[in-house]
């Protein structure tokens, strides 16, 4: 079921916010959830102020609020990723790390 619920969320994000990456981490990409786990999402844009994240994250969190599972959105740039690719500790080192990439914009 969370299979059907990822593939919706990604084609939603898809369609209505045109991102660069979507990368599913966390333990449904480790293959570790249970049916407690939410789906952790990195979405990534190629061009992103600081101060239009958190009105993104939001943004991408309404327009999936139908789907009733917990979810957890980060919104970054490629050069956030760059600059966390060895941060121990960072949300996105790990999404890099263990990530599945589910939608890249090439």
């Amino acid at each position: 079921m969370n299979n059907k619920i990822i593939s919706i969320m990604t084609e939603r994000i898809v369609r209505e916010f045109d991102p660069f990456q979507i990368i599913l981490f966390g333990s449904q990409a480790r293959g570790d959830a249970d049916r407690n786990s939410d789906i952790d999402l990195l979405i990534v844009f190629e061009k992103l102020a600081d101060k239009d994240k958190r009105k993104t994250a939001v943004n991408i969190r309404v327009a999936l609020a139908d789907l009733l599972v917990a979810k957890d959105i980060v919104v970054t740039t490629p050069e956030e990723l760059e600059q966390h690719r060895t941060r121990i500790g960072s949300v996105l080192r790990y999404a890099q790390q263990e990530g599945k990439v589910l939608y890249a914009n090439n």
